[in-house]
């Protein structure tokens, strides 16, 4: 029987600065469904009225959802048979009945039958690394699942395990022989192939553990809604409760816990730092190098995470601010304790916003700024425009000659503070406009007149770096302040999303929280006209790309770019001058030893892309990885080409933290990966040529103080 739940749909009046709807009632039946229905049918509904382009929910949608269901289950096909996907292809037209409200037949009868079907190869990985394996046959494994069927018995998915699995062992192997060699040690082949088994059965075994016993109907669930969401457009996702606060704290920049970074070494979570003034710091009992055996809730029982990967263990260890939790932790002199901690904020420096200079010809100021992070929920919190803002104003103090942003990896997040941010170095204007789903079109204006920085300005960008940091790297190149200096384009996200907290839209009590939606509610473009979607900024100055096939004209379920009227805006009084810094940075790069050796990397990674089959065979296998080590290992040496950065932090910067080892100590571990980057050191260039292009008289001075120096 169909049940329809009594909900509250958003009217298309989502916008940008804040969640403002109108609501509706829809009717209904007074027993609600299950929380699944009742979550599938409110995603459809949310995704017909309130998606900036909706595709239409039909068979044809379908079809493409249940198909990204399937490969997200079994993208190796090593689990399902070509039987199961027979019984379940009646199944690939329902779910657009199941959004508008029929029973969840999809989710329901696939999930069962994935969980018989892990519960079998559980058995069956065991039982082929029970036996060595021959490395001297002449086998291949082909790894495309896309040019292979799903096995069509048990015997064929059993041989597509072995083969797997006799892969796996053979990359082991290999590692355990070359380190025989090194180290002269007198293992035998028979000894070095048994323990090349047993390391990849401790990876299976722990993989297995999840899949049967610790990844719950809700995971697999939450691929099902995925599989919806992202058909629809690659970036509107459904976030169960847990991954809504990663979500939240990522964006706000701190989280509440005990302040202790982990990693996960042979199964075991492992403390490798203490917070400085975190409450584990405070307390003063856990340590460095400590394991975590297990986590409690207060006075619940604990839960072991033998096994478990990080973000697991940390999904349990965090919580909301003044909550107990208790680790049972094995220490270091062996002993075995539980210590009571209460969590509290923690702040993620490295997401803030920081600076150095980099010291030359002239004095070049650097802002580094890993993402437009915003704490929405605090005032006093965090903000990416307040800090850059403050790090121009520590900059000019230092009188520097130029600053460069470096936006490079930067995904985006706040779009007030990069509208801000802007009118940081342009007077008032339009910094970027905004479509919604009607046609509507707003201009996102910067109002303050004044301008903080009007020197020579330049902006990093790569592949990675993506809406926000689009909008900004666009907006500059727009009113040509700055020069875009990056490889190809950058990502190609120009979508607006908002997250709208589905337990807000639900009168009825469902058994705990429905989780959220990041929906796609409109379109970036250009104040110039054009969309950042798809085809991104393509930088001013263009440097070799070390990335293959990056951004989202890989996905084939992006939203097209196009164009809307230009804004009336008006550019710098001083525009930059980028043919001049294109040609002469083209030069140089030409004749760059660093940039040469990317370039080939490139060439070898696309050729490694296109390979699909690999031997399993010891001498094949190893006369492959010596072609492409040599290769790689050339790679290596890129760093070694660079001409060393004289890069150095404030002063009143180390004056902060000079108490702090570990702050110190990840201080000079950030300027030491950036004294040789090859993308930063041409970057340091091009702003050397826009500096004396920006200031004639103080390119006379320069060249008078040239000629007088001694011969």
């Amino acid at each position: 029987m169909k049940m329809k739940l009594k909900v509250l749909i958003p009217v298309l009046l989502i916008c940008i600065s804040a969640g403002i709807f109108a609501f509706a009632r829809i009717g209904g039946k007074e027993d609600p469904p299950g929380r699944y229905e009742a979550i599938i049918t409110l995603v459809g509904q949310i995704l017909k009225e309130g998606h900036y382009q909706p595709k239409t929910i039909d068979d044809a949608f379908s079809k493409q959802v249940f198909k990204k269901y399937l490969r997200s289950l079994d993208g190796e096909k090593k689990f399902f048979l070509k039987s199961d996907i027979d019984a379940l292809k009646p199944l690939e037209t329902h779910v657009d009945d199941e959004l508008n409200g029929a029973p969840l037949e999809v989710f329901n009868q696939t999930n069962a039958l994935v969980k018989k079907r892990v519960t079998e190869a559980a058995a069956i990985y065991p039982a082929i690394l029970a036996k060595p394996f021959d490395f001297t046959k002449d086998e291949k494994i082909d790894m495309d699942p896309d040019a292979t069927d799903w096995p069509a018995d048990d015997a064929a998915r059993t041989e597509a395990w072995r083969k797997s699995l006799k892969y796996r062992t053979l990359e082991k192997y290999s590692e355990l022989i070359d380190q025989r060699e090194k180290e002269k040690t007198k293992k035998t082949d028979a000894q070095l192939e048994a323990e090349a088994r047993e390391k990849v059965k401790k990876v299976y075994d722990r993989y297995f553990d999840r899949l049967k016993n610790r990844m719950k109907d809700d995971e697999r669930f939450s691929l099902y809604v995925n599989a919806i969401t992202t058909t629809m457009d690659p970036h509107t996702d459904y976030m169960p409760p847990l991954e809504k606060r990663s979500f939240n704290e990522q964006m706000s920049g701190k989280f509440y816990g005990i302040g202790a970074q982990l990693r996960e070494e042979e199964g075991r979570i492992k403390v490798v730092s203490i917070v400085t003034g975190s409450p584990s710091w405070k307390q003063g009992q856990l340590k460095a190098d400590d394991v975590i055996l297990k986590v409690g809730q207060g006075k619940q029982e604990p839960v072991d995470i033998g096994g478990y990967a990080v973000d697991e263990a940390v999904t349990l260890i965090r919580g909301n601010k003044g909550t107990e939790v208790r680790l049972t932790v094995k220490s270091v002199d062996g002993t075995t304790k539980t210590i009571s901690l209460v969590r509290d904020e923690i702040k993620l420096d490295d997401t803030f916003a920081k600076s150095a200079i980099i010291t030359g010809q002239h004095k070049i100021g650097y802002i580094y700024l890993p993402e437009f992070y915003a704490d929405f929920n605090d005032r006093q919190g965090a903000f990416s425009y307040d800090d850059v803002a403050e790090e121009i104003k520590k900059l000019k103090a230092e009188k520097v000659d130029g600053i460069i942003l470096d936006l490079r990896f930067n995904g985006g997040g706040s779009l007030p503070d990069v509208i801000k941010m802007a009118g940081l170095f342009v007077p008032e204007g339009t910094m970027v406009q905004v479509r919604s789903r009607g046609g509507e079109t707003q201009q996102q204006k910067d109002r303050d007149k004044t301008v903080q920085y009007e020197g020579p300005l330049a902006i990093m960008v790569n592949e990675f770096s993506a809406s926000a940091s689009e909008i900004m790297a666009a907006a500059m190149q727009d009113y040509k302040r700055a020069v875009i200096i990056g490889s190809n384009s950058t990502f190609g996200k120009g979508t607006v999303q908002r997250l709208l907290d589905m337990d807000n839209f639900v009168r009825t009590d469902l058994g705990g929280s429905l989780g959220a939606i990041k929906l796609t509610v409109q379109k970036f473009y250009r104040a110039n006209g054009g969309s950042t979607q798809l085809k991104g900024v393509i930088p001013d100055v263009i440097l070799p790309s070390p990335y293959y096939e990056v951004g989202e004209k890989k996905d084939e379920d992006a939203l097209q770019w196009d164009e809307i009227p230009k804004a009336d805006y008006t550019t710098w009084n001083e525009p930059v001058n980028v043919a001049t810094l294109k040609a002469k940075s083209a030069q140089r790069v030409a004749n760059n030893e660093a940039f040469q050796i990317i370039n080939e990397n490139i060439a070898m990674l696309k050729k490694l892309e296109e390979q699909k089959s690999y031997p399993l065979n010891l001498n094949a296998y190893k006369a492959d990885e010596k072609k492409n080590a040599a290769a790689l290992k050339k790679y290596d040496a890129v760093n070694d080409k660079v001409q060393p950065l004289n890069i150095a932090s404030l002063k009143v910067d180390l004056a902060k933290i000079q108490d702090d080892t570990v702050k110190m100590a990840r201080n000079r571990d950030w300027l030491k990966f950036r004294t040789r980057d090859a993308y930063l050191s041409e970057a340091v260039n091009v702003m050397e040529d826009l500096i004396m292009q920006s200031y004639p008289k103080l390119k006379n001075n320069y060249t008078e103080a040239k000629t007088k120096e001694p011969r």
